[in-house]
């Protein structure tokens, strides 16, 4: 009988758990793995807490349907039936702008308008601002090669006004950024990629949108964009953990050097108050700076690729409130703040209005975000202040002045990773560095995209590197 090949997996965030689960499967030589993970508890920034009836997320709060490693892993997990989407009756976003809300117009499509009339009547824009956007048709393809930032590229395309108002609250309020250093290739590649195929997004998106509806007609899709789980993400994290068949789950245990063994055969983990472990292959499922620490004496020069990937530090803040009383409708999505409103908030969701089950009968249920490049101070008040923060915007936005009855405050301290421009070159030296260490791979939010399904790629797609590496006959550790 074949001895089982060891793999230690560091890390108990999706990105670590998708590794140990696809490393737990049947297929391939025998591999006994190991999971460890420096907290208490396993899931990394997916924690949902529940309280008097309320169903809490610390972090994310849910992931893209259209990226499909999310619904697939739910799938293979038995919670396809948890899975629910978004309320289709309160579709509406708004933006706050100029002193009050104003709904995202319908037809725009990530900023982009593909219906001409409810653009035009939207007061999200000035009468120059529209001209502007809708002149895009006629902004030449770039010529340059190469990375640009994203506030570049749609300054280009769409004008200032469009990209303040409209395009920074939306999407660099996904990866916490700043518009003027995120890659818009490493963040969001379809838009450069739309310019160099039809020169124009506008003309790409309308020709999606045609193509989309013809589609729609034939199949409809049975997901909205975003789906999340009935009782919150953390069903997710569990069934993950529940799942670990024959993988060893360490908890509470930092990993504190990791030591090449002679011969290229394998390396031992050394543990904080543990026996060390001997792996044949790693996956360093940590954010980056934790795996530069952990690979700096294997190879300082990977380490500072690594160390030099940027982390902005966000919190998010959670209030429910008694229904009766509340003034204000809450019939949307919720709203997105503009950086140059000079707000504390980034954004808050509506969460018991764009989702079912997610506050008791009577009561609402508003998520908050704070923090981000450049936004960071706000951190560094106590939660009592904070709490207090967030009311003052949510006063000041919605004209909410009622007391909540319950304030839950999450600090996540260098939790997203920041693509800035140059992030692929960046990513492929590292790829290329890490071939070096034979057996030795990385997985997670900082590399190829920071949602949840991205994790899930990123840490399946570990595992079938792993299982090559041993297919090839890598070296035993002793």
């Amino acid at each position: 009988m074949t001895a089982a090949r060891t793999v230690v997996v560091v890390g108990g965030g999706i990105a670590g758990l998708s590794a140990a689960y696809a490393l737990s499967q049947p297929g391939g030589p025998p591999v006994a793995c190991t999971l460890v993970e420096a907290e208490s508890r396993l899931g990394g920034k997916i924690l949902t807490e529940q309280a008097a009836g309320f169903v809490i997320e610390g972090g994310p709060d849910s992931f893209l349907s259209q990226k499909p490693w999310g619904i697939e892993l739910c799938r293979k997990l038995g919670l396809e039936d948890r899975l629910i989407g978004t309320n289709p009756e309160r579709r509406r976003t708004f933006v706050y702008s100029r002193g009050r809300l104003e709904e995202l117009p319908e037809g725009l499509a990530l900023g982009f308008p593909t219906r001409l009339g409810p653009f035009l009547r939207s007061g999200l824009l000035s009468w120059p601002g529209k001209l502007r956007l809708g002149a895009e048709v006629f902004v030449p393809r770039r010529r340059e090669e190469g990375d640009e930032s994203l506030g570049e590229f749609f300054r280009r395309r769409l004008g200032g006004e469009a990209l303040e108002r409209i395009i920074e609250p939306l999407m660099t309020g996904i990866y916490a950024g700043d518009a003027e250093q995120l890659s818009i290739r490493a963040t969001f590649p379809r838009f450069p990629e739309m310019e160099r195929e039809h020169g124009s997004i506008v003309r790409s998106m309308l020709a999606a949108r045609r193509k989309h509806r013809a589609s729609e007609k034939r199949e409809p899709s049975r997901w909205t964009p975003f789906v999340t789980l009935q009782g919150g993400l953390s069903e997710l994290v569990k069934a993950l953990a529940g799942r670990l068949s024959g993988v060893t789950v360490c908890t509470g245990r930092r990993v504190r050097a990791i030591r090449a063994r002679g011969g290229g055969a394998g390396y031992d983990v050394l543990l904080e108050g543990g026996a060390p472990l001997a792996a044949d292959a790693l996956v360093l499922a940590t954010p980056a700076f934790g795996a530069a620490g952990l690979l700096e004496p294997l190879d300082a020069t990977l380490a500072g690729m690594l160390g030099g990937i940027p982390y902005a530090s966000t919190a998010t803040v959670t209030l429910g409130y008694r229904r009766e009383g509340f003034r204000h409708s809450l019939d949307g999505y919720g709203f997105v703040i503009p950086r140059i409103e000079g707000r504390a908030l980034l954004a808050s969701t509506w969460s018991s209005s764009k989702w079912d089950h997610r506050a008791p009968d009577g009561s609402v249920l508003i998520r908050s975000y704070l923090g981000g490049a450049g936004r960071e101070a706000v951190l560094e008040r106590s939660d009592e202040e904070v709490v207090e923060l967030v009311r003052a915007d949510l006063r000041h936005v919605m004209g909410v002045t009622e007391e909540p009855v319950l304030a839950r405050v999450f600090r996540w301290p260098r939790a997203m990773p920041q693509y800035l421009v140059g992030h692929l070159d960046r990513l492929a030296a590292i790829d290329a560095r890490l071939a070096r260490l034979p057996g030795v791979y990385v997985a997670g939010a900082a590399y190829r995209g920071v949602g949840i399904p991205d994790c899930i790629r990123d840490g399946l797609g570990a595992a079938e590197r792993v299982r090559a590496y041993f297919d090839k006959g890598a070296p035993r550790s002793l």
